[in-house]
């Protein structure tokens, strides 16, 4: 049997680890968190599974906390995930299938996937906007989960949300964190594969926690047009104010079918459009 690590950086996540944890207990050979410097009781409910807890600091880029845990994990597999993400029955018994077989018992297990097309043209997409993911030939050692985001009452899956891949189990010493942006996805040495069941992503139940995540995620994107030393002329400012959040709010809500998704959808296009002109405030005005 193959050995199985699951890792996660946290801070202050007492209302979603345990449900995460729950829905790994049965499949993880150990489980590793690497903590923040929580101030709830996010600690104390991680060693209540067992759990090794690493305490250290909170920085802004969580990656770098992420790359810790991979580092510290032992198993020859490791399934890294968010607190709020929670593993279906379906999806382990996928997960310890798929880390048992061959090369080749893959190659012929993607090929029966009857999302398959969907997956490989969302990977594409993600290949063009980050780049070295992973190659598409040769041994297996990464597989992205299709994503069920929740939203405000409802899983969304149009307005391109959905398939939504994020790369969660990874052979150890084959994938990192470059660090350097809250954008980036993990690089993976060798070929990234895909499995079929999806990843629930308990990402914003309420409009609350969605305007705080929304919140960091908007400050760290000032942050980055601070860093890249973005231009601050009419042209740039016409950019962010208009051009970008209409195309976005026109792409995910027309193109992209965001408007099957209710007036959840609407919400959801209408805010991440909204990212453009409130981070580009933010860096012009320095607040």
């Amino acid at each position: 049997m193959k050995k199985l690590s699951v890792v996660l950086a946290v801070y202050n996540e007492e209302t979603n680890l345990a449900t995460c944890l729950k829905s790994v207990k049965d499949i993880a050979d150990e489980i590793i968190i690497v903590d923040g410097g929580s101030t709830d009781k996010t600690v104390e409910i991680a060693k209540s599974f067992n759990a090794e807890v690493i305490i250290t600091d909170n920085p802004p880029i969580f990656h770098i906390n992420k790359q810790k845990a991979l580092e510290q994990a032992t198993g020859e597999w490791i399934l890294q995930l968010d607190a709020d993400e929670v593993i279906s029955n379906q999806l382990a018994d996928e997960i310890i299938k798929i880390i048992h077989m061959t090369n080749m018992e893959i190659v012929k297990y993607e090929e029966s996937l009857p999302k398959r097309n969907l997956f490989l043209r969302h990977q594409k997409l993600l290949v063009q906007r980050d780049d070295n993911i992973g190659i598409q030939e040769g041994p297996f050692n990464a597989f992205f989960f299709p994503r069920l985001n929740y939203f405000l009452g409802k899983y969304l899956r149009y307005g391109g949300v959905y398939p939504d891949g994020v790369i969660r189990l990874v052979k150890k010493g084959k994938a990192h964190f470059p660090c350097k942006s809250v954008h980036e996805q993990i690089i993976v040495e060798g070929r990234a594969g895909w499995l079929q069941n999806d990843l629930i992503h308990m990402a914003d139940p309420t409009f609350k926690r969605y305007l705080e995540r929304n919140n960091r995620y908007i400050e760290l994107i000032a942050k980055e047009l601070r860093q890249d030393k973005t231009p601050r002329g009419l042209w740039q400012f016409f950019d962010y104010f208009l051009f970008k959040p209409l195309s976005w709010f026109l792409m995910t809500q027309i193109r992209n079918k965001g408007i099957l998704d209710g007036y959840q959808g609407i919400i959801f296009s209408f805010f991440s459009a909204l990212r453009f002109p409130r981070a580009y405030w933010r860096y012009i005005f320095n607040k």
